[in-house]
């Protein structure tokens, strides 16, 4: 069993910052891209921040510039810094990622969610 763990959500002023981290465990034979996503209430889920396996990165325009995501493939770990909070990056912060499992038939690709963090940014 795969399992995405998220950590680092909270209650902040607007201006302040936050770092998210999700550790991915199991079974694990390679993990691909990670990222990620936020849903706010009424809204759907999109994409924040993605980052390669070779360390290329993408962000959605809202966070260019004040956001940064990183990972540290031996942890098996994605982080997300959030710089410069706004009260309209409240939302639920999901990670997501695309890894490769091996099964009984070959290697196989798969891709998991992590259970979500409440981010809050006050005005």
């Amino acid at each position: 069993q795969v399992q995405l763990v998220e950590s680092g959500g909270g209650l902040v002023q607007a201006g302040g910052s936050l770092r998210l981290s999700c550790a991915a465990s199991g079974s694990i034979f390679r993990l691909n891209n990670m990222g990620w996503y936020r849903q706010a209430p009424g809204k759907q889920r999109d994409l924040v921040a993605m980052i390669t396996r070779d360390g290329r990165t993408n962000y959605a325009d809202s966070v260019k510039g004040r956001f940064t995501i990183s990972r540290d493939n031996a942890k098996n770990t994605v982080y997300l810094q959030m710089n410069s909070l706004k009260p309209e990056d409240t939302a639920v912060y999901y990670c997501n990622a695309d890894l490769s499992i091996q099964t009984t038939y070959g290697v196989k690709g798969y891709q998991y969610w992590g259970q979500g963090t409440q981010v809050t940014v006050s005005s």
